[in-house]
């Protein structure tokens, strides 16, 4: 049973995350094996939190600096490489990859995440 303070917590999620994961698919054809993205986990709901931190050294241009912080589920396993697709409350879609270890808590978890730059 969800307590308290977690329902209050996700009370305040008001975006939806789909998570990608790269899993190895044989092409039935081919036989070949290749990594394809496949969705493990859509419209998760989920808040994303932005933080922006200048910092000067002297003789030197500020320097800004975004944090992109996602909290969602305590219950949710984000592989590492997993591409995070969140839908804000204003449906603006944009792709995040996880940047670090997840920090959870009883009540929810907290991952640093980073835009996602597409290889090609």
């Amino acid at each position: 049973m969800v307590n308290k303070a977690r329902k209050a917590i996700e009370m305040l999620y008001r975006d939806k995350c789909t998570m990608v994961e790269y899993k190895p698919i044989k092409d039935p054809v081919s036989k070949r094996t290749n990594n394809k993205e496949v969705i493990v986990l859509e419209n998760q709901p989920c808040k994303l939190s932005y933080k922006n931190i200048t910092s000067t050294e002297e003789g030197k241009v500020a320097k800004l600096t975004q944090t992109i912080k996602l909290f969602i589920s305590p219950n949710i396993s984000i592989k590492a490489g997993s591409k995070l697709i969140i839908t804000n409350q204003n449906n603006v879609t944009k792709e995040y990859v996880r940047s670090g270890e997840s920090a959870i808590y009883p009540n929810h978890q907290e991952v640093i995440l980073e835009i996602f730059k597409d290889k090609a």
